[in-house]
């Protein structure tokens, strides 16, 4: 049996194609200033207010067929384009997932993050090891001695799975 086609889940997926589309164009060089105001920025493209698209993410609204057809036109796509699937929104996990981001704002982190890392692979991990670096450092423990074992083995098989972190300057 074929599934239903639930054309408000499959606007709201296009509609954050679209979005993840702007960001990768405004974000040549990604810094702080580039990544402030990218929501703001993106409704006023599509000329709604950015509370609307605020809502419109959270999906307490819906984009009507009036409001796809504008969506469509301002972002040079041909009719009907936000009605059929282009493709998942990367996401991480499923909805039940705790990895999964819960709210508006770690969504927006985790597609601005997303962007990034496709556009410059080895860059964006360097610097977002660079920045969670002290976040993933193992943090120092009152034992002073390692735990007994064969010379070592444990600790190197544990220690070969992480990646070293680059020094703070």
């Amino acid at each position: 049996m074929q599934p239903v086609h639930d054309v408000a889940r499959t606007r709201l997926d296009n509609a954050l194609l679209l979005f993840d589309e702007f960001v990768q164009a405004q974000i040549k060089h990604p810094d702080a200033a580039a990544l402030r105001g990218l929501e703001r920025r993106f409704a006023e493209r599509l000329q709604i207010q950015a509370s609307y698209w605020s809502q419109i993410k959270s999906r307490s609204r819906q984009i009507g067929e009036r409001l796809a057809r504008q969506f469509e036109h301002l972002c040079r796509k041909p009719r009907g384009w936000m009605d059929e699937p282009h493709g998942a929104v990367a996401a991480i996990g499923s909805p039940g997932d705790e990895t999964a981001p819960r709210t508006d704002d770690e969504r927006f982190i985790v597609g601005l993050v997303l962007s990034y890392y496709r556009r410059h692979p080895e860059r964006a991990r360097m610097r977002l090891l660079d920045l969670l670096g002290e976040a993933l450092a193992p943090q120092p423990t009152t034992q002073t001695a390692a735990p007994p074992d064969e010379d070592g083995t444990l600790r190197q098989r544990a220690r070969s799975g992480v990646a070293p972190l680059r020094q703070r300057r």
